[in-house]
C-alpha cells in the first residue's frame, strides 16, 4: 500500500516544478510527530523512538515538495525562520507559538492525532479547548488525523496545499 501511494504521488508531481515549502513539526512529547511524518513520507505507520535534536525529510505530495523538519520542543524557537506551515500535534504550547514575530506570516495546521485511540479529542472538541475559532492572526485549520491508519493526513496536506502562501 505504502509503495502504491509513493508511486501515485510521484506519477502527480510530472508536469511542473514542485512548490517547495519548510515545514515545522511541533508538538508535545509523545504526540505522534514523527509516526506521521514518515506516513507521510513512506505512506507507512514505521516503529520510531522519541527524537532528540531534530529529523529533517522531504516530503513529495501533488505539486509540493515539503522539507519536513521534527523538532523536539526544547530546540522549537532555532528553527522558526523562513517556515511556511507549522503542523503542530497536540493542543499544548501552541498559544507560544502564534506569538512569535518570526511566524507571523506562516499557516498552522492542528492535527487533532490518535483518533483511532477511544479517548482522543475530536477536532471540534480540540477546538473549542484551544479557543481558536475568534483566533484571526494566523490561517489555521484542525484536522482530525490517525498517523496509524492514516485517517485525514492527506486532507490535511491538501489543507496546506491551498493554503501556502506564493513565494
Amino acid at each position: 500500500m505504502g509503495l502504491l501511494i509513493s508511486l501515485m504521488q510521484s506519477f502527480s508531481n510530472r508536469g511542473g516544478t514542485p512548490r517547495e515549502a519548510k515545514i515545522l513539526f511541533c508538538g508535545l512529547y509523545g504526540s505522534g510527530k514523527t509516526t506521521l511524518l514518515y506516513k507521510m513520507k513512506l505512506g507507512m505507520v514505521v516503529e520510531t523512538i522519541p527524537t532528540t535534536g531534530f529529523i529533517v525529510e522531504t516530503v513529495e505530495y501533488k505539486q509540493l515538495s515539503l522539507t519536513c523538519w521534527d523538532i523536539g520542543t526544547p530546540l522549537w524557537r532555532h528553527y522558526l525562520e523562513k517556515t511556511d506551515a507549522v503542523i503542530f500535534v497536540a493542543a499544548e504550547k501552541l498559544a507560544s507559538l502564534l506569538t512569535e514575530d518570526l511566524l507571523r506570516n506562516t499557516i498552522f495546521l492542528l492535527l487533532a492525532n490518535k483518533q483511532d485511540l477511544p479517548n482522543a479529542l475530536t477536532a471540534e472538541e480540540l477546538a473549542q479547548e484551544l479557543g481558536t475559532t475568534g483566533n484571526q492572526t494566523h490561517k489555521w485549520h484542525i484536522q482530525a488525523t490517525s498517523a496509524h491508519t492514516g485517517e485525514g493526513i492527506y486532507e490535511g496536506l491538501d489543507w496546506i496545499e491551498r493554503n501556502l502562501p506564493s513565494k
